[in-house]
């Protein structure tokens, strides 16, 4: 860009005036953008003073810039890489269509590189930097994968010696508890069977011997006493 092309662009900006449609700021439904007022007591369309500005040729810019993007360079839109054919690198520059997706649009840039024109619009495409780093990332998941099952393994045998260790410990507890309660099932059974025999022996012998004679005594001194007539009645001692 020549310094009088910087100049005239200068001179394009302090001259400009923005005209904004007339009640732009009363109601929300209605933008900044430019109508033509034709009321017929309207006050801007009248140009009464504060009410803003209508265009007029002196507020024209310089017929070198106008038209021309504030870099230098006259805006040509392009929606393919087939229309970069024919564009001056020194006087163009490139605005791609928003609706161009992705892949053409990384093809535009490119094509657009390499012929030195000037994109103003160009964005970072993310999707190219992505498909690379997916294949790298799956050999590190199954590595991972399989490093976790080989540190499992070892438990998983470590697991069965112990349940084997803790069968085998109560099969031995079961061994060695075995004569001992038969030991003491065989000593309470030959024990109580001798003792009871010989303390009850002379127990029998012995209390009912002895309530007997005490109870035949006195049976034997009373039979006496009673004392029967011929009819059968007793006498009154």
């Amino acid at each position: 860009m020549t310094t009088e092309v910087k100049r005239l662009i200068r001179v394009r900006v302090d001259k400009g005036a923005s005209f904004k449609r007339d009640g732009y700021g009363k109601k929300r439904q209605l933008s900044d953008s430019w109508r033509k007022p034709r009321g017929q007591h309207n006050k801007q369309r009248e140009q009464k003073k504060a009410k803003g500005a209508l265009p007029k040729p002196g507020f024209g810019s310089p017929i070198a810039v106008r038209g021309m993007h504030p870099s230098g360079f006259f805006e040509v839109l392009v929606a393919s890489a087939k229309e970069l054919e024919g564009l001056d690198p020194k006087t163009q520059a490139v605005r791609i269509v928003a609706t161009v997706g992705d892949r053409k649009r990384l093809v535009i840039q490119e094509n657009a590189g390499a012929a030195g024109l000037k994109v103003l619009n160009a964005r970072v495409v993310k999707t190219a930097a992505k498909k690379p780093e997916k294949p790298a990332a799956k050999p590190e998941g199954k590595e991972k994968k399989d490093e976790k099952k080989s540190s499992s393994k070892p438990k998983s045998s470590a697991a069965p010696v112990k349940k084997e260790a803790a069968k085998a410990k109560p099969a031995l507890k079961s061994e060695e508890k075995a004569p001992a309660k038969a030991e003491k099932s065989a000593k309470p059974k030959s024990e109580p069977a001798e003792k009871p025999a010989a303390k009850k022996a002379p127990a029998k012998e012995t209390r009912p011997a002895a309530g007997k004679e005490a109870e035949a005594k006195p049976k034997a001194a009373a039979k006496p006493k009673a004392k029967t007539t011929k009819s059968g009645v007793k006498k009154n001692e």
